[in-house]
């Protein structure tokens, strides 16, 4: 058994492991990482780039299909699906070598590929190492959570961590779960030929606002998604290539099963009681600061921290707690500026609160402003009309913003910026973007807000028109 001592040692390289590590290593501190699986964690392997990747392929067959009226001949796309996975596995080989072991090493990081379990309050080993550090980063991420419905261990059962190697395309996926992933992989599917059925216990896409999902609900139906809401999945059998939902709404028979229905995070095996860390199935239980409640030499980041599950949160930790360690600076975590976009064709992006929430909270302070895609000249030209902006605003601030539509991960770019900020509408108004882009929505929002402020009050009229009679 060999032993270490080091400043940091970090446990999971995913995203918010792999940037505590670059940025610690690159600025003095001595770092280990812990790696039992994949340099890349979820994201680069089963989660963000395989599945953008595959819904590219996806909107390119659809987009051949349906051209609109723009004096292009539609065609039947001639999908050869396991030529999509080769895109999907070229994309993750490209952009592996930014979180392989080599660029870490490169950096000054020590890489140990096994995984790592606290054996006391100060140490963990992995492997036949034992590490000793002043600091700990739990950054073990999630995994995908298989409910134990009656009857699933008699059948095949696909999650985010194997969808990605079909090589054969499924004549009748059936995905058991109506949140982002469920929904994202229906379309990239059900565009690449295959007849997919989404069964969902409650309602699709439940965690935003119900006017921007009835858009993308509409959408995925009309390209002949079948959607069984309120449909808890019962029972599962299988006989031959066959697998079959049990519903109290019907059954569901197809030739292939996804499931979809959220995430376990990986806290489980890690031994955390050993090291005096309180934690539960959610995480551990952190403060703002990201701290271990319990044993203040450990820090949870990304999804071992109980909170938002998003590649872009885990990053966003890793600043924390790198500020943290480093430093010494008090540093703590907010929520209120975190955007979230499922990638669905139209988009749904989110940030802050939703209207429902907003009106929650501030009550008749609360004004809503809204912004159509059909009033935007490049979305009339590119003949992406569909979807609209829905602004919160409390005293001349943006409190969250909700877009549906082309490109809508783009645009809320723009508010997750303000949020974060602290900036007035006004700042987005003053802002000069270039014409004719999608992105003249988010200003054209605010315009909307500043409007009745402006071309309906009596008092801007009694000035103007003072102003009109009296200078010269």
């Amino acid at each position: 058994m060999s032993r270490i001592k080091t400043d940091i040692c970090i446990i999971g390289a995913g995203s918010g492991g792999l940037s505590v590590a670059a940025g610690a290593a690159q600025m003095g501190a001595d770092v280990v990482l812990l790696e039992g699986h994949k340099m890349g964690g979820d994201c680069l392997n089963y989660g963000c780039i395989p599945s953008k990747s595959l819904i590219a392929a996806g909107k390119r067959a659809h987009a051949m299909a349906h051209t609109g009226d723009l004096g292009i001949a539609p065609v039947d796309p001639d999908v050869d699906f396991a030529t999509a996975k080769d895109h999907v596995d070229r994309v993750i080989a490209t952009i592996a070598p930014v979180d392989s072991q080599e660029r870490f090493e490169g950096l000054g990081v020590k890489v140990i590929r096994a995984f790592g379990a606290f054996i006391s309050p100060t140490e963990v080993q992995a492997g036949d190492t034992v590490i000793e550090a002043r600091r700990f980063v739990v950054a073990s991420g999630s995994s995908p959570l298989v409910p134990p419905i009656d009857g699933i261990d008699g059948v095949t059962v696909h999650t985010n961590e194997t969808i990605f190697d079909l090589r054969e395309r499924p004549e009748h996926l059936i995905i058991i779960g109506g949140g982002p992933i469920g929904m994202e992989m229906a379309q990239a599917h059900a565009r690449l030929g295959c007849k997919v059925t989404v069964v969902e216990g409650s309602t699709p896409l439940n965690k935003d606002d119900p006017d921007l999902t009835a858009v993308v609900l509409a959408q995925l139906k009309s390209e002949g998604i079948e959607i069984l809401e309120q449909a808890e999945a019962e029972r599962i059998s299988g006989e031959g290539d066959r697998i079959t939902v049990h519903t109290a709404k019907g059954d569901v028979t197809g030739s292939h099963l996804l499931m979809a229905v959220g995430r376990r995070v990986n806290v489980g095996d890690l031994d955390l009681d050993k090291a005096n860390v309180k934690w539960s199935k959610q995480g551990v239980e952190v403060g703002r600061d990201l701290r271990s409640v319990s044993n203040r030499r450990v820090y949870a980041v990304g999804d071992a921290a109980g909170g938002l599950q998003f590649t872009h949160v885990a990053g966003y930790h890793a600043g924390v707690v790198i500020r943290s360690i480093l430093f010494g600076l008090p540093s703590k975590q907010r929520t209120d500026h975190i955007p979230w976009v499922t990638y669905t064709d139209p988009e749904l992006a989110q940030v802050g609160l939703t209207e429902a929430q907003a009106r929650e909270t501030h009550g008749d302070k609360l004004e809503v402003v809204r912004f159509h895609y059909d009033e935007n000249d490049r979305a009339i030209a590119e003949g992406k009309t569909t979807g609209f902006i829905k602004v919160m605003v409390v005293k001349g601030k943006p409190v969250g913003a909700s877009i549906v539509g082309a490109m809508a991960g783009e645009l809320i770019g723009m508010w997750a910026m303000a949020i974060a900020n602290g900036m007035k509408m006004s700042a987005i108004a003053n802002t000069v973007l270039p014409y004719p882009t999608v992105s003249e929505i988010n200003k054209r929002a605010a315009g909307a807000y500043f409007s009745p402020r402006l071309f309906e009050s009596s008092l801007v009229k009694r000035v103007v028109g003072f102003v009109q009679r009296v200078i010269p």
